[in-house]
């Protein structure tokens, strides 16, 4: 029973990482082909270290990465 807790956990995760990833990947997709002299600027007043771009990048990889644990356990849950 506590195994297949964890791979429920890990296959929500991954499903959360991928959605959540992907629609802010999105976004800064969206905000280059609408407005790309944005993409240089701080994402938010609020969060002022990470660029639009480099958000969108690291939007992609977490997609990708949330990806790869649902699948794998999605998987190992068969």
């Amino acid at each position: 029973m506590t195994g297949n807790l964890k791979l429920v956990v890990l296959k929500v995760t991954g499903e959360f990482l991928f959605l959540f990833g992907l629609l802010a990947w999105v976004y800064g997709v969206l905000i280059q082909l609408i407005h790309p002299e944005w993409l240089p600027l701080s994402l938010s007043h609020l969060v002022t270290w990470i660029r639009v771009d480099t958000f969108t990048i690291l939007s992609f990889i977490i997609a990708a990465i949330g990806f790869l644990i649902w699948r794998l356990a999605k998987e190992l849950s068969d």
